[in-house]
């Protein structure tokens, strides 16, 4: 049975909303699993105003650094429920591995959104552990969203899809923190038409979850909204100089799904960098801010004089 938490009110962003275009340190430079007990600089993930629909929201890997922070995020939103092979903390869940079909089928029936965060998140994974674990894993997500009548699924994809353009000019550089000569905002943002060039066995893994996601919005007719999603710590701010540029604040990764879980009904297959208002970002979110009204509040260089 689905746990129902109490509705909370909040309001729709206000931009118009349009169709979307025909997926973490967890960036993810893994971070471990757990919750931060660090003080922020960072805004909220407030609600505010007219209410939205209740939904019945599964989120798989339930138990990972993101999902707690998502489940946190939504838990006054949605009716909640997570999948893991380990314990979910604070959320009804089912205890089963996503790489076997028939263990985590039953977990989706009467979910109407399904949050697939499911998979081994460091880039350095071998590819043994990709093939037998992530990529299986993403595809019973999809085939059981699609057998159970879920309306969207939100796949964490990643940044690593797209990794290699850090060897280029002037990613390179701000990567490593020099900015010399490189003015804010004044260089190319690498967007989702942009090829893809996977920096190693996770980042194709992720690759090929964004393919077979389309394959099954435009054969199955299920809404897939990936998300390339940035750098996401426990500490909630940057750790290294690329840091600077590629954060997702805890506040914005909750804003960013819950526009994905809101977006409308047109929005059949789309791929989003998930990312913060950061001034030496360099992945496009002007296409999310567009498509489905994502507005991140937040900058890691409010962190840059901190010790």
């Amino acid at each position: 049975m689905w746990a129902r938490s109490p509705p909370r009110s909040r309001r729709r962003p206000s931009n118009r909303l349009t169709r979307g275009p025909s997926r973490s340190d967890t960036d993810s430079r893994a971070s471990p699993a757990g919750t931060s007990g660090s003080t922020s600089h960072f805004s909220a993930a407030g609600r505010v105003d007219s209410a939205m629909p209740t939904k019945r929201v599964l989120i798989t890997g339930a138990s990972g650094l993101i999902g707690g922070i998502v489940a946190r995020g939504l838990a006054d939103e949605h009716e909640l429920r997570g999948i893991d092979r380990r314990r979910v903390r604070g959320l009804p869940s089912r205890r089963a591995n996503m790489a076997r079909f028939k263990s985590v089928a039953p977990a989706f029936k009467g979910a109407e959104v399904v949050i697939d965060l499911a998979a081994a998140p460091s880039p350095a994974l071998p590819w043994k552990v990709v093939l037998r674990n992530n990529i299986p894993a993403t595809l019973n997500a999809l085939e059981a969203s699609a057998q159970a009548g879920v309306k969207r699924v939100v796949f964490a994809s990643s940044n690593h899809v797209t990794g290699l353009y850090e060897r280029d000019e002037p990613y390179a550089k701000i990567v490593a923190g020099r900015y010399d000569g490189i003015p804010p905002g004044g260089f190319p943002v690498i967007t989702v038409a942009h090829a893809v060039r996977p920096d190693g066995a996770y980042g194709v893994g992720k690759a090929f979850g964004e393919a077979a996601a389309r394959s099954y919005a435009e054969r199955f007719g299920l809404s897939v909204i990936c998300l390339r999603i940035g750098t996401v710590n426990a500490a909630d701010r940057p750790r290294n100089p690329r840091q600077f540029a590629t954060l997702l604040s805890h506040a914005d990764l909750v804003r960013l799904v819950r526009c994905c879980i809101d977006a409308p009904e047109e929005v059949r297959f789309a791929i989003f960098y998930g990312v913060s208002a950061n001034t030496w970002r360099f992945w496009d979110i002007d296409d999310a801010r567009e498509a489905i009204g994502y507005r991140p509040h937040d900058d890691a260089e409010s962190f840059r004089a901190d010790p």
